[in-house]
């Protein structure tokens, strides 16, 4: 194989690598480097270009995950193999179960799978190198945009951040990929093509295959000057963090929060301080929405009310004026997959939910507005997710259950601690308060019964 570091004199090489290696990385070189090597152009220019430099007192290895998701995968791992091997380059291939979650891609549940076995493989105070580029900066920003995410999903991937017990680093981030390729066909060396990409149903890949196309021939430093406006955006969250930081930290009782403090800032701040303390906290910030709902109803409901908001894996309670952060108890359904909490009401009439959820409970009665019959044996409790629907009464419509909160009057901030009650993806149940029509009791149902809701016990 001919010299990658002969390949191309100028831009692109071992030597600006290095270069760059030592802008990001003080340690550099005393430190070990793992190369996320998928065989596809970017991560194939990436290693090749820094093979070289591991002859010299740098300890460098290659890891590349294997989804499972490809009839090709296990030519993908050889050719990995066969690279590895001519760069002089120790190679681990790690093989992972891609779990998708209902309502969540095939892609990000790749991509969470592989982060995984990223954090998992590095070592204390190694750096993982990926070979994201400029134009995979151009479409994450334009994505986020589409997304309409804020100041931190604007400054898109940056070029240094945590991973497991080392460091996640970009060193290609203000490389075009064009320049990657050239210097991998003056190198020689050859790549692997992943059929998944020519799949224009994947937003990343319509966007790549037909919206850029046109937009760089208009602009055709596009690439640059958004990468550029992605480092401006991720300046700004510095400042917007340091914000938050002092703001949470004069509101901290702590790791509590006092809500007494937080109402004294102006609303954008106090979202600011939450998101803060929250992403500080080591947990998932909650959408918008749910934002709101912590920086308003919730700091304004009654000091003993104890309101909640819960989200994937976390909640946030109100007792008294403290603002507590924990992660919510396995099987909680702020905590469980989408499929949420099972309850097989035969077996068991109670459902006790995790504090501050309380417990939901079928009971007999001849009566009651529940037809048992139509109730399926196995049900799932969740919460709030937005968009749902269900029809209160026969014959009628199908409702939003956020209008119908809304027309009832329930507090903002105890909305999101409403245990919903499906069967399959119907919702059939909202706490104690509506029954959709499918599991209605009429005049002729022979088993009637009520499904009540406790709060937190």
């Amino acid at each position: 194989m001919p010299d990658p570091a002969a390949a191309l004199k100028g831009g692109f090489g071992p030597q600006w690598l290095g270069a760059r290696l030592r802008a990001l990385l003080p340690a550099y070189p005393r430190l070990r480097l793992c190369v996320a090597f998928s065989g596809g152009a970017d991560s194939s220019a990436l290693l090749a270009a820094l093979a070289p430099l591991a002859r010299r007192p740098l300890a460098v290895r290659a890891l590349h995950i294997d989804h499972g998701l490809s009839p090709n995968a296990s030519a993908w791992a050889a050719h990995c193999r066969r690279i590895a091997r001519s760069l002089g380059v120790p190679l681990t291939v790690c093989r992972v179960e891609v779990v998708r979650a209902r309502g969540a891609s095939l892609e990000a549940a790749a991509r969470a799978a592989r982060y995984a076995a990223f954090a998992a493989a590095l070592a204390p105070g190694e750096a993982l190198l990926t070979a994201h580029h400029e134009d995979d900066q151009l479409e994450t920003v334009l994505l986020q945009l589409l997304r309409g995410a804020g100041v931190a999903g604007l400054a898109a991937m940056p070029e240094v951040a945590a991973c497991g017990h080392g460091l996640l680093v970009r060193p290609l981030l203000r490389t075009p990929r064009e320049q990657l390729v050239a210097w991998l066909r003056g190198a020689g060396i050859d790549w692997v093509e992943d059929e998944s990409n020519a799949q224009l149903r994947l937003d990343r890949n319509y966007l790549r295959g037909r919206v850029l196309p046109p937009l760089r021939a208009r602009w055709p430093a596009a690439g640059a000057t958004v990468a550029r406006a992605a480092r401006h955006a991720a300046e700004a969250q510095q400042v917007l963090d340091s914000v938050g930081a002092a703001d949470a930290g004069r509101a901290a009782v702590g790791a509590l929060l006092s809500a007494k403090v937080l109402r004294t800032l102006p609303p954008e701040r106090r979202r600011n301080a939450l998101r803060y303390w929250i992403g500080a906290g080591g947990f998932q910030v909650p959408p918008t929405s749910l934002l709101r709902e912590l920086a308003g109803p919730l700091l304004a409901a009654r000091p003993d009310s104890q309101p909640c908001v819960a989200w994937e894996g976390v909640i946030v309670q109100r007792q008294a004026d403290l603002l507590s952060l924990r992660a919510a108890p396995a099987g909680a359904p702020g905590a469980s997959p989408p499929g949420g909490t099972a309850w097989r009401w035969r077996e068991a009439r109670t459902c006790r939910l995790p504090p501050p959820l309380g417990r939901l409970r079928v009971s007999a009665d001849a009566r009651g507005p529940l037809d048992l019959d139509a109730l399926a044996p196995l049900l799932s409790v969740r919460v709030r997710r937005g968009g749902e629907r269900l029809r209160p009464v026969r014959g009628g419509p199908r409702r939003t259950l956020k209008g119908l909160l809304q027309e009832a009057r329930v507090p903002p901030a105890q909305r999101a601690c409403l245990p919903l009650v499906y069967a399959g993806d119907t919702l059939v149940a909202v706490a104690g308060l509506w029954l959709d029509a499918s599991v209605q009791a009429g005049a002729a149902s022979p088993h009637r019964g009520r499904l009540s809701w406790s709060g937190a016990d």
